[in-house]
């Protein structure tokens, strides 16, 4: 069952990461492993999406529940697919310099004991790549940010697989 916490600084707004996160739509454009997405329902407040992951000729449909309380937090919570559960969460709080603390907690497990095992032993490695995905849209879409400074001035992280 893996599981990671961590808390980054980043030189962008809340907002702006609120919306980037929130941009279920647009994950197949840059995070890895993610074909397709579909949203089936949007709101301010609620979305309900389909992801399909795929990683060489393995591919899964996922369904979730997205709740979002703009600028300020979004919970991902699974309906449907081949894991037991996902609970998934992002917090944006002002750093008082123009930068923002994320705090990004994801914990699941998968139905199948074969994919459990895979995923323990590439989960720290597929994370990574997929934190940094964010971090090269948000670049992407915004620029430096806010401080000046591309990248992370401060991260702290904590995994269990």
């Amino acid at each position: 069952m893996p599981r990671h916490t961590e808390t980054r600084n980043l030189p962008w707004t809340p907002e702006q990461l609120f919306d980037l996160v929130a941009d279920v739509g647009h994950y197949q454009d840059f995070l890895p492993w993610v074909a397709a997405t579909r949203i089936r329902s949007d709101s301010d407040t609620l979305m309900i999406a389909d992801l399909v992951v795929g990683f060489r000729s393995l591919k899964e449909t996922f369904t979730s529940r997205v709740e979002k309380q703009r600028p300020e937090k979004i919970r991902t919570e699974y309906i449907d697919g081949p894991l037991k559960y996902l609970q998934n969460s992002w917090t944006f709080k002002p750093d008082g310099k123009g930068g923002t603390d994320v705090g990004f907690c994801v914990d699941f497990a998968f139905k199948n004991r074969i994919f459990e095992s895979l995923a323990g032993q590439m989960f720290d490695r597929a994370l990574r790549r997929m934190i940094g995905a964010f971090e090269e849209r948000a670049r992407a879409l915004y620029g430096d940010g806010a401080s000046g400074e591309g990248g992370i001035s401060n991260s702290r992280a904590q995994s269990a697989a």
